[in-house]
């Protein structure tokens, strides 16, 4: 009798505890046969993600050196160079609107460049997210649109002081040229103060000493030769755009006519042909871009017009260009020279291979160099430090000669041998010719 008399005292106070803690009543349903219908996730999701559209772009992207993230893991944590390598930096310094121009301490003096992110955004491999910076916002095909960028770009390469702006499509050649860019040539932060070296006075005074090998790593010269002196890779964004080189006076500037009315997307996305065209965005063997409605027709690999002639002349003016360059070295070039086409992306493209670097030794980037290294780190070998000294001394430069080796490498980086704007390749080409031709 004691244990029924506990249960039922249990199924009282349990029954009790659960009406405690209902709370009040909600208001009542809409009746489900007059209620709106929802929508359909699924079919929303496949107007973008089906064979046609995302998932042939992803196949296309596969193909992209974007696709490749080697250098996007290389450069992670990096916050100058990750804004062009890595996703999450270059969405930062975009939304950010963070400036090219280089800032001065007035403490110490030196001037750093603004164009950085910050230390946790400097991580990420490339992909859609990196352009379509509005994916996944409605779910429908308007995501797309906007891009990440399409704004004028202020390059970085001139300290903000230049800007390349190719407004057709929306801007849309701006998105790309946002990275591919030159990257500027900046002065020593000991024997200077690290700002960008002023390329007009380049232009303006062809002979005035730029460097002066008697006195080597110590001022009043702010630019020590090594072998990366250079203004890195990207630098079709400006050629295309005809703005950016260092232009000794001469032949007229002018541009073709493919920054006013193409767009990078007209040949690197144009309609697939083989491997090219699309998401993976080579141009490379694919002319449906120069053959689109409002632009040539015809145009192939065997075109003298479009494409032999004009990439034969500019080829012509490199190895013309890059003969002058290295008579400073008196008999011994001081360009690098590289015939493998996995380490040198211009080979072939002059006559010497050349790559744009200068051939000065260092241990770990270049071995084989034939000219002393004026500033040998500490954390060299006695063997290294040795060899080092045992190498010739690197030869003084002018401004001409220094501006021209600007121009050099603009040009053969570009890549296309004149064909993204061959009016402005020929001009840098040739004015950079004359001008040594005359002090040389």
């Amino acid at each position: 009798m004691k244990n029924l008399f506990k249960l039922i005292s249990l199924l009282c106070f349990t029954g009790f505890l659960l009406a405690s803690c209902e709370g009040p009543m909600g208001p009542a349903g809409k009746d489900g046969a007059n209620g709106a219908n929802g929508v359909d996730a699924n079919e929303t999701c496949k107007l973008c993600h089906n064979p046609e559209v995302v998932d042939a772009v992803a196949v296309q992207f596969e193909l992209s050196k974007h696709n490749l993230g080697v250098v996007a893991e290389e450069e992670a944590g990096n916050t100058g160079c990750s804004p062009c390598h890595t996703q999450e930096a270059f969405k930062y310094v975009c939304e950010n609107n963070i400036p090219s121009t280089f800032a001065l301490n007035t403490t110490t003096g030196k001037y750093s460049n603004s164009y950085a992110t910050i230390a946790s955004a400097a991580i990420g491999n490339i992909t859609c997210f990196t352009c379509h910076s509005s994916l996944h916002t409605t779910f429908e095909g308007t995501d797309f649109s906007p891009l990440t960028n399409s704004a004028a770009v202020s390059m970085t390469m001139w300290g903000g002081a230049k800007t390349i702006n190719i407004a057709q499509q929306g801007g849309r050649a701006n998105l790309c040229i946002k990275c591919h860019q030159p990257r500027p040539l900046t002065k020593s932060s000991s024997t200077s103060d690290g700002n960008v070296v002023d390329y007009v006075a380049l232009a303006a005074d062809p002979n005035a000493i730029f460097y002066d090998s008697s006195v080597g790593n110590a001022a009043p010269n702010v630019v020590i030769p090594s072998y990366r002196t250079h203004v890195h890779y990207g630098t079709v964004g400006a050629v295309f755009a005809g703005v950016g080189g260092v232009e000794f006076p001469g032949g007229d500037y002018g541009s073709s006519q493919h920054p006013a009315v193409a767009s990078c997307e007209d040949c690197h996305m144009a309609a697939i042909s083989g491997a090219a065209g699309g998401h993976t965005f080579w141009a490379k063997g694919n002319f449906n871009g120069c053959n689109a409605t409002g632009c040539h027709t015809g145009v192939n690999a065997n075109s003298d017009t479009f494409w032999k002639t004009p990439r034969a002349d500019v080829k012509a003016l490199l190895d013309e260009l890059a003969a002058k360059i290295n008579e400073v070295g008196g008999g011994t070039p001081i360009l690098h020279s590289e015939p493998d086409a996995e380490s040198n992306l211009w080979a072939g493209n002059t006559t010497g291979n050349w790559d744009g670097y200068l051939n000065i030794y260092d241990p770990s980037t270049n071995p084989g160099g034939v000219w002393r290294n004026p500033a040998q780190s500490n954390s060299w070998t006695a063997a290294q430090k040795a060899t080092n000294a045992a190498l010739p001394v690197f030869p003084s430069l002018t401004n001409g000669v220094m501006g021209a080796m600007i121009n050099f490498q603009m040009c053969l980086r570009e890549f296309s041998l004149g064909i993204h704007n061959t009016k402005y390749t020929k001009a840098l080409l040739q004015n950079s010719i004359d001008v040594l031709s005359a002090s040389v």
